[in-house]
């Protein structure tokens, strides 16, 4: 079974920077697409960014210029380096990846449980 787990989630001031981590583990045998999704109280899940193993990059236009998504292939890992933070930024952080197992040709989506970001002075 695949598992994701996210770390680095806290409490930050705004203007601060914080960094999250997804770690991919279990039967992989190939992790496509990996990226990050946010859920605010009483909002829908969006999109925050995505990076594929070649290196290719989508972010929100809310968090370009401010957040940075990165990946180590060979650990299965993918970060999410965020800087200038607002209290719009609070939410709780998902990591999502598009992960083929050894013993299954289709991709499919796996998801974290979630980490909790929370901009406040």
């Amino acid at each position: 079974q695949v598992q994701l787990v996210e770390s680095g989630g806290g409490l930050v001031q705004p203007g601060g920077s914080l960094r999250l981590s997804c770690a991919a583990s279990g039967s992989i045998w190939s992790i496509n697409t990996m990226g990050w999704y946010r859920q605010a109280p009483g909002k829908e899940r969006e999109l925050v960014a995505a990076r594929t193993s070649g290196g290719s990059t989508n972010y929100a236009d809310s968090v370009k210029g401010r957040f940075t998504i990165s990946r180590d292939n060979a650990k299965n890992t993918v970060y999410l380096q965020m800087s200038s933070l607002t209290p719009e930024d609070t939410a709780v952080y998902f990591c999502n990846a598009l992960i083929k197992v050894f013993w299954y040709n289709d991709a499919m989506d796996y998801w974290g449980k979630g980490t909790l970001v929370t901009v406040s002075s």
